[in-house]
């Protein structure tokens, strides 16, 4: 398997997924703004939206979009316990999550980072909905160490991910004790460490 990444970005949840789930895979960079890979490659060649993640498999089929990627991964290691079995309620509340931290979280930061195009206008209506969505995060998380419990899942890995980009729109955790808190234990996690020095995100 290879995995085509930017460093920071929304990439970073399937690759802590590739890592707690003990994986063989390799890493191609990509630099979205030339869109090109770290070995010379079109990037738009290989995944038109122009966006990463992009999960390449063994057989040369490519899978795009981090939800879907972090999901199959975790079915195909069921016994790594990322996500719980397909058709049961449990499976449900995890791709609740993972739609709510696309939807409410990660599009919710994306027109607040964006804010120097987008003008005031939209930091003042988006920054608002966003703080409503982490209090909401917050509240769910209080007395229990992950999103589904007492078990690290994919959700986390992607939570995880998109909370991480907080400094980018000058927002502080603090704010929301539970949700520091939670970032610091995912932080700790020996696999996200490993991960998180790979992409130059820890000295």
């Amino acid at each position: 398997m290879k995995l085509y990444y930017t460093p920071g970005a929304c990439w970073l949840s399937p690759h802590i997924v590739l890592s707690e789930a003990a994986y063989t895979f390799e890493l191609e960079k990509v630099d979205l703004k030339t869109k090109q890979t770290e070995n010379g490659r079109d990037f738009n060649a290989i995944n038109p939206k122009s966006v990463v993640p992009v999960l390449e498999l063994d057989n040369g089929e490519r899978l795009t979009e981090g939800v879907a990627i972090v999901q199959y991964l975790a079915d195909l290691k069921q016994e790594a316990n990322l996500a719980p079995p397909a058709g049961t309620l449990a499976r449900a509340r995890l791709q609740e999550w993972l739609n709510f931290i696309a939807t409410e979280l990660h599009k919710g930061i994306h027109p607040i980072y964006r804010v120097a195009d987008a003008g005031e206008q939209a930091k003042d209506f988006y920054l608002p909905r966003l703080k409503s969505a982490l209090s909401y995060v917050a509240e769910h998380l209080k007395g229990q160490d992950y999103l589904m419990g007492e078990q690290f899942s994919v959700a986390d890995t992607y939570l995880f991910t998109v909370l991480g980009w907080h400094k980018w729109i000058d927002l502080d955790l603090a704010e929301w004790p539970a949700l520091e808190a939670y970032h610091q234990r995912v932080a700790a996690r020996p696999k996200v460490q490993s991960v998180l020095r790979a992409e130059g995100l820890l000295v």
